[in-house]
């Protein structure tokens, strides 16, 4: 079993640990692992992403993630961020390091019960999970606040699912154009290459985001195609 398979059955491993300790109970569950694991999104994601839905004290969950996961794994990085609070760790069944990283600040969000599962694993989760319209806004402003082509996949992934393109003033469509056109070849070749199959690895080398393009392009917004 490749590495990223192992890793999968790693995060289900995780997410069913933090749902018997009732780690879960104050958050929501979102991002590309959660798009992956809950809407069978075909790409991997490397951590476990969430969002406070409870008033909670950041370093008094952060303790309690040390104290429920040190006596399993590794813990290789734990400390309250500006922004979010991360607990690393490693297991020796596993190749790669697990990163959970939770957002402080809490705000409000559209959000529902799912299904966390893996093809890969017998285990399955009841969680609660960022709706897909949510998870679009995340991502449209995620891509314009740090420009990483998996947002751009997850982005045109949620418009095959139906889900619309939020609305975006002149200001952010032109950054969100300029970005969109600022994704260069390595980018698909290496950063999304190493996290997608073969065949879509070369989809995406040979048309890039035409389809995220062709349907801002039916929305007026004048985009043009990624070269």
């Amino acid at each position: 079993m490749d590495i990223l398979k192992q890793h999968e059955i790693f995060e289900i491993e995780v997410l069913n640990k933090m749902n018997s300790a009732k780690m879960l109970e104050p958050v929501v569950f979102g991002g590309g692992t959660m798009l992956r694991l809950c809407h069978e999104l075909s790409r991997y994601s490397a951590d476990l992403d969430f969002w406070f839905i409870k008033k909670t004290r950041p370093d008094t969950f952060l303790e309690r993630l040390n104290d429920g996961f040190s006596k399993e794994y590794e813990i290789t990085d734990s400390h309250v961020k500006l922004n979010t609070i991360l607990l690393e760790f490693r297991s020796a069944r596993y190749p790669k390091r697990l990163k959970i990283e939770i957002r402080k600040e809490m705000k409000a969000c559209d959000f529902q019960e799912k299904i966390a599962f893996s093809r890969f694993s017998t285990t399955q989760v009841i969680l609660r999970a960022h709706t897909l319209e949510q998870t679009m806004r995340n991502k449209v402003a995620a891509f314009l606040d740090r420009q990483e082509i998996r947002d751009c996949f997850d982005i045109e992934f949620l418009l095959r699912r139906g889900i619309a393109f939020p609305k975006l003033d002149i200001g952010k469509r032109a950054v969100f154009q300029k970005k969109l056109a600022g994704l260069k070849e390595i980018d698909f070749k290496v950063k999304l290459g190493s996290i997608v199959n073969g065949k879509t690895r070369a989809y995406y080398i040979a048309n890039k985001f035409s389809y995220l393009v062709e349907t801002l392009n039916s929305m007026g917004n004048k985009f043009d195609i990624v070269s």
